[in-house]
């Protein structure tokens, strides 16, 4: 499964400078003062200047400093980052998604569980969520709980692709091949569902059950330029 990380983007600090106009230009250029009336308006508006306060940091501003640092492999910084978002706004559905991304690669499993529980309601239970949460208790080894997120995420939109193919891929790595099947073959290609198939065997180091995946994903589809090359590994 992929997962669509660095220093922190520190907000500019904003200086004022004091303002020095002390004269003007008289018609005949000559210089003069400023009368006095003049004088306190103009100090009275420095003051003012000078006493106001930096805008608040909004939730875009940390969201894209999480941004920053998640292309720079910082996944702790970004994960601080997108909080930092999420506190100040709670509903901030793409902070939500790559906190608990940044946690899940973190393999914080505890944590990314609840985060992706928490984008899950922030976003009227969105398929996409229910599958990595599935994936967090695949890695955590808590089975049924995967199962279950999975199921209810192929409820929520039985098209999921997410969904299906990494249920599919567990109930693979899980020796329940017929079942595996069934759940790739909803979203999935006849060629993509042996690829698929075939790199779960690879990876068990069942070579004989992969090669014989592989070679029908290219029967269906001689042109599959990954199963030609993960056959050839074999051979």
């Amino acid at each position: 499964m992929r997962w669509p990380i660095a220093a922190p983007l520190l907000a500019a600090a904003v200086t004022t400078a004091a303002l020095v106009l002390v004269a003007g230009c008289s018609q005949n250029g000559a210089l003069t003062g400023v009368n006095a009336d003049k004088a306190l308006a103009m100090n009275q508006e420095r003051n003012a200047f000078e006493r106001s306060e930096d805008p608040p940091i909004a939730a875009e501003t940390y969201f894209a400093a999480g941004q920053l640092a998640e292309s720079n492999g910082d996944l702790a910084s970004a994960t601080r980052q997108y909080a930092e978002a999420v506190r100040l706004d709670p509903a901030h559905k793409r902070a939500l998604y790559r906190r608990a991304t940044c946690l899940s690669q973190l393999k914080k499993l505890p944590e990314a569980v609840a985060a992706w529980n928490r984008y899950i309601e922030a976003t009227g239970h969105d398929a996409r969520g229910y599958s990595n949460l599935g994936f967090c208790y695949e890695l955590a080894g808590r089975l049924d709980e995967a199962e279950a997120a999975y199921k209810q995420g192929i409820e929520r939109d039985p098209t999921s692709v997410p969904c299906r193919t990494n249920y599919g891929l567990m109930l693979a790595r899980l020796g329940r091949t017929a079942q595996a099947t069934l759940q790739l073959q909803a979203v999935l290609s006849p060629a993509e569902v042996h690829y698929n198939l075939a790199s779960v065997f690879e990876h068990q180091g069942r070579k004989e059950a992969a090669k014989a995946e592989y070679r029908q994903a290219l029967d269906i589809d001689p042109q599959f330029e990954e199963a030609q090359t993960r056959l050839a590994a074999l051979q």
